[in-house]
């Protein structure tokens, strides 16, 4: 991810390409292949433990059974999802969604902490839900609506990716005065619109209460073009649906399980809230936080 995110002077100069300057290709191609390598032997030990097991259709099934049962072949010998193209949809997965989801954990603990009473209240309605010693589970997250606006807000503040996936214009038009001509790549800065003045009162200040107190009920699934962490139309991200259900599982379960602080010497006021910017949005210092058992 660091590599991809590393300007390339290639995109500017295409005829350098071939030449490969920075040595970006041939250094992000080794790590490509390595990934694939890693993901192929997974995959391998998956497809021999399913034959050993006799196949078939299992109850309780994760990502990689429901892509392998898609990918058999029919009684009509038609293959519907190559060995392949699975082997992509991991590696994808694994490198486009370990780094975004963590980032954006780390941001909400982050803001949460931070505000100490914002970080009480999510943990109240958690603990009002669930009793202690349960665990979090996605029947669950429907009515934890306070813990969903902290996400909401983590990804309008400090969405994973600053800018969308490149787009390209498909006719020239003219915006807001700008004349943009066919094929021109667009970049979407989803990081200043989050932060619009004219399209959020107090941008920027950490306030979950606006998602739950919104009239519109705002949502990341490109129907609100204030809110676009994950893009709009048919190009939005793809893993919505996972998202939409990981970071809440995955939040909620550290706030129900423990009580959190700052390492001493660090008052919450001055924790340190800036940015790295690169392909995903990081904090430059990385957060250091303290798990406490809870009472009983």
């Amino acid at each position: 991810m660091e590599l991809a995110g590393r300007p390339n002077v290639a995109d500017y100069f295409p005829l350098l390409k071939w030449f490969d300057p920075q040595g970006l290709r041939r250094k992000t191609q080794f790590h490509v292949n390595k990934a694939f390598d890693i993901v192929g032997a997974f995959l391998k030990e998956r497809i021999e433990k399913r034959q050993n097991e006799g196949g078939g259709m299992k109850k309780e099934k994760d990502y990689l059974d429901v892509l392998l049962e898609y990918g058999e072949v029919d009684s009509g010998c038609f293959q519907k999802f190559s060995s392949t193209a699975i082997n992509v949809v991991v590696f994808e997965m694994f490198t486009a969604g370990t780094d975004t989801t963590t980032s954006t954990l780390e941001w909400a603990m982050a803001e949460l902490l931070k505000n100490q009473k914002l970080l009480e209240k999510v943990q109240h309605e958690i603990r009002s839900v669930i009793a202690q010693g349960n665990k979090i589970t996605e029947k669950d997250i429907d009515n934890l609506p306070y813990l969903k606006a902290v996400i909401n807000e983590t990804l309008r503040l400090h969405p994973p990716l600053p800018f969308l996936v490149p787009h390209m214009a498909m006719k020239s038009c003219n915006m807001f005065q700008y004349d943009i001509p066919k094929e021109t790549q667009v970049l979407v800065n989803v990081w200043a619109i989050g932060r619009d003045p004219n399209a959020w009162k107090d941008p920027l200040e950490f306030k979950p209460e606006r998602f739950v107190e919104s009239n519109t009920r705002l949502d990341y699934k490109g129907q609100h073009f204030e809110y676009l962490p994950f893009g709009s139309g048919r190009r939005m991200c793809h893993a919505v649906p996972l998202v939409s259900r990981v970071l809440p599982l995955a939040l909620g379960s550290v706030l129900h399980s423990f009580d959190w602080a700052l390492p001493d010497g660090i008052r919450a006021e001055a924790l340190d809230m800036r940015e790295r910017m690169g392909i995903t949005l990081r904090k430059q210092i990385a957060l250091k936080a303290i798990p406490m058992a809870l009472k009983a």
